[in-house]
């Protein structure tokens, strides 16, 4: 596949409420800092962002809390993306939040949930978010906080509600506030299979089920930086793709109402990532790769 032929639609689409959005998305974290904590290349990073709408992505994630010491993830977006596409649909979550330092803030109370908001509102150059995820940390009840986002979706500043890093019965507790569109915890082949129940349930549910860290090897939240497994690398090279476009592509083949938000800072890894949208792996892919998933258990 030539990068003229590449496009997020060939991973077919879903719907976020009312929105809809390509199944590859963008992940903004790793826009802002390199691996190694150094700022990452302003330029390179508007340029990944405008290459990855060009590729037909229109679905990306991002917070107020990504941001490093000379870099903020939304104020990218908006410089490079502003005037915002009409079919473009940002995420971005709400709960946590950082010092100027980088360091983490205890969860947010539900009464300054509202100025969480408009520091996206107010970094991204929107006067409404198309989706907001509480992004939670615990088991703990959810429904004040889920509850304190749902007036403000009434009042208009929100249109869509999600949650991040939940539990089971957290997403039933939040769908009795209000409704939720997308579940986005982390998840990969071979790691956190507790979220694969989740998975049918969001199906069940016609949410969105959205894993970050959808790249995670033995590495895990350090991303496709550990050791691969042998069975993944035979299937990529059977394939003529990378190891990570085959776990985008299973990732992928969980289910219809699967996304996926692949991050990065490198405009070749972009390309392959929007690229995994269109790998179709076979049944016999599926079954070995399902063998090294539940190998993990």
């Amino acid at each position: 596949m030539t990068t003229d032929t590449i496009h997020a639609a060939a991973a077919g689409t879903w719907q976020l409420g009312d929105l809809t959005v390509n199944r590859i998305g963008f992940g903004a974290m790793r826009l802002t800092a390199n691996s190694d904590g150094s700022p990452t290349d302003r330029d390179r990073a508007i340029a990944v962002l405008r290459r990855a709408v060009e590729l037909g992505v229109n679905h990306i994630d991002t917070a107020a809390f990504y941001f490093s010491p000379l870099r903020s993830a939304n104020e990218l977006i908006n410089r490079a993306l502003w005037p915002y596409p009409e079919e473009l649909v940002i995420t971005t979550k709400v709960g946590p939040g950082k010092d100027p330092s980088g360091e983490w803030l205890p969860m947010a109370r539900p009464d300054q949930l509202r100025g969480q908001v408009e520091e996206n509102l107010r970094q991204l150059g929107r006067d409404h978010l198309d989706v907001v995820n509480l992004r939670v940390f615990g088991p703990e009840p959810l429904a004040e906080h889920f509850g304190a986002l749902a007036e403000l979706r009434d009042a208009g500043l929100i249109r869509h509600l999600g949650v991040s890093a939940v539990r089971p019965h957290q997403v039933a507790e939040a769908r009795t506030v209000a409704p939720v569109v997308c579940v986005q915890n982390s998840y990969s082949l071979g790691y956190r299979l507790s979220n694969d129940a989740l998975i049918r349930d969001c199906a069940a549910h016609g949410t969105a089920f959205v894993p970050f860290f959808a790249l995670a090897t033995s590495g895990r939240e350090a991303g496709a930086t550990g050791v691969e497994h042998d069975e993944v690398i035979a299937v990529a090279r059977e394939h003529g793709v990378t190891p990570a476009q085959v776990r985008l592509a299973w990732t992928l083949h969980r289910g219809p109402h699967v996304l996926a938000i692949p991050g990065t800072g490198n405009p070749d890894h972009l390309a392959q990532n929007v690229a995994a949208g269109a790998l179709r792996l076979t049944e016999d892919d599926l079954a070995r790769l399902e063998a090294v998933h539940r190998a993990a258990a």
